[in-house]
């Protein structure tokens, strides 16, 4: 870990003063804008940002009448991007350094990623030969549900729900593809993917099949502000009504773990891996309109052996108002049912309502939530939560 903090702390100095004597341009944007590096050629650039979020996190185990409570750095996270030869050539590369950023399992590493640290989260190249078509090659997010698709800096509540943590897709290395189409005042965006099927940071060969991924969504009254339908809270004020209908499908050939691309990875009593075939359904809709933000989830996971396996249906649904341009409060319902005895998810629901004060827009934020974690075989818990997130 030392060592990745010197190379971040070195990083500004190697771009601007190591560079051969190439002149070039540095622009410091605002905040959340990062560090600009840019010869004069424009054969290349790099920007440089970086985000962490602070989260004190309590929990009221309301049957033994027991508070418990811990505070950590939930999220440190640098990223680079920019474009290289040509500008229809671009990057990201994101990596994390806290310990839920750099972990594979509640143990730490695992014996699929050679018991590293799980620290790269994307590092993937993207070629844009025609306006509105790219092909993305690495390791990023899969098009998945809207809600894993929202940066977990974007999101109006201090996390994400109980359907995200069961059942989003997460990252994976394989091929996508991004289109757009224009009906009239319509958008359509297309998005698929093939992946390896195990998730991020495997170096391990693939034990199964591939995982193949697609997603589609309806923008009936054209595009939000702002990027609007991938960030929570209504901030940029929407002055019409903002619709975004999205569906996605994923079939993971023989996964050997419980949730497809995350989730622990299932042994026989003898010690072989499981392989199974997994199916994960999601639809999602995001409405925006002055302040008013509402957004609903499905989501659904079948199997050929539920055993061990996290299949199951969930649904979620959350409304938000931004009063000004700063202060928002809203609320959420998520609840989750899994199929027969032996999937290895959690029946529970959860009623959470957050408050949040936008210093500066997500660049500079503090949040606050309390919730209700109704369990059908567990102890129920009320959780309180509060974190500050920044990033330049």
């Amino acid at each position: 870990m030392n060592t990745f903090l010197k190379l971040l702390f070195l990083l500004p100095v190697v771009f601007v003063f190591s560079q051969n004597g190439v002149a070039q341009n540095v622009e410091v944007k605002t905040l959340g804008k990062g560090i600009v590096f840019e010869p004069e050629d424009n054969s290349y650039s790099v920007k440089l940002g970086m985000r962490f979020q602070s989260l004190y996190l309590g929990e009221w185990n309301l049957e033994d009448n027991v508070y418990s409570d811990q505070a950590l750095v939930r999220r440190a996270r640098l990223k680079l991007d920019g474009h290289i030869y040509s500008e229809k050539f671009t990057y990201k590369v994101q990596l994390g350094f806290s310990n839920r950023d750099t972990r594979n399992s509640s143990s730490g590493g695992i014996l699929q990623n050679s018991g590293t640290s799980n620290i790269v989260l994307d590092g993937v190249i993207k070629y844009n030969p025609v306006s509105d078509f790219e092909i993305w090659f690495g390791q990023t997010v899969l098009p998945g549900n809207r809600e894993r698709l929202i940066s977990s800096q974007k999101v109006q509540f201090v996390d994400r729900s109980l359907l995200n943590s069961s059942f989003n897709l997460d990252r994976d290395v394989g091929i996508q593809v991004r289109n757009t189409s224009m009906f009239g005042e319509m958008v359509v965006r297309q998005m698929g993917a093939i992946s390896i099927g195990e998730g991020r940071d495997i170096t391990t060969k693939n034990p199964g099949g591939y995982s193949y991924t697609g997603r589609v969504e309806f923008l009936p009254f054209g595009n939000f502000s702002d990027k609007g339908d991938y960030t929570g809270p209504d901030l940029a004020k929407e002055e019409e009504i903002k619709l975004s209908i999205g569906i996605a499908y994923d079939f993971n050939d023989g996964a050997v773990r419980s949730r497809g691309h995350t989730g622990g990875f299932v042994f026989t009593s003898g010690g072989d891996l499981v392989k199974n075939d997994l199916h994960t359904f999601f639809a999602d809709a995001m409405l925006k309109y002055q302040g008013l933000s509402v957004h609903g989830e499905f989501a659904n996971r079948d199997a050929e052996n539920d055993n061990g396996f996290g299949t199951g249906t969930a649904y979620m649904g959350s409304l938000g108002y931004v009063f000004g341009k700063d202060f928002g409060i809203s609320g959420r319902y998520a609840t989750l049912s899994k199929n027969g005895n032996f999937s290895s998810l959690t029946e529970h629901s959860e009623y959470t309502f957050a408050v949040s004060k936008y210093i500066s827009g997500h660049n500079l934020k503090l949040q606050a939530s309390a919730g209700l974690l109704d369990y059908v075989s567990r102890d129920d818990l009320m959780r309180f939560q509060v974190h500050m997130e920044i990033a330049f």
